[in-house]
C-alpha cells in the first residue's frame, strides 16, 4: 500500500458534466471514505441523512445546502460538519465541485 494518496488539482479530477452530476469515490480506507462530486448548475442531491458523520468541503462553485432545515451558501474555502442521521440536501448554485468526507460510525466496546 502506497504511504500517501495525492490529487494535485481536484478540479481537473472532476470534470463537471453538462446537466448532470458526477460522483467519484477518490479515497477510502478503514477510517474515512473521500467521495468528490461534480455539479452543473441547478443539479442537486435531495433531501437524504447519512448514519456517519460528514464533512463537506467546496473546492470549486457555490451551493446551497439545507441542514436540518437551516439553509446557507457555500462557496470556495467553505466547510461544514454534519452529525449523523442530519436530515441535508445540496443544490448547485453555480457548476460546483465538492469534497464529501465520510466519517465511521462509533462503535462501542465492551
Amino acid at each position: 500500500m502506497q504511504p500517501f494518496t495525492a490529487f494535485t488539482d481536484l478540479t481537473n479530477e472532476m470534470a463537471i458534466p453538462t446537466d448532470g452530476t458526477l460522483s467519484r469515490v477518490l479515497f477510502r480506507d478503514e477510517r474515512i471514505r473521500v467521495v468528490g462530486f461534480a455539479f452543473d448548475v441547478d443539479q442537486e442531491l435531495t433531501e437524504h441523512t447519512a448514519a456517519s458523520a460528514a464533512v463537506i468541503q467546496v473546492v470549486s462553485g457555490r451551493l446551497r445546502l439545507t441542514l436540518g432545515g437551516e439553509s446557507i451558501d457555500l462557496g470556495p474555502t467553505g466547510w461544514v460538519y454534519m452529525a449523523p442521521g442530519l436530515p441535508h440536501s445540496v443544490v448547485a448554485a453555480e457548476p460546483t465541485v465538492m469534497l464529501l468526507t465520510m466519517l465511521p460510525a462509533r462503535t462501542e466496546t465492551a
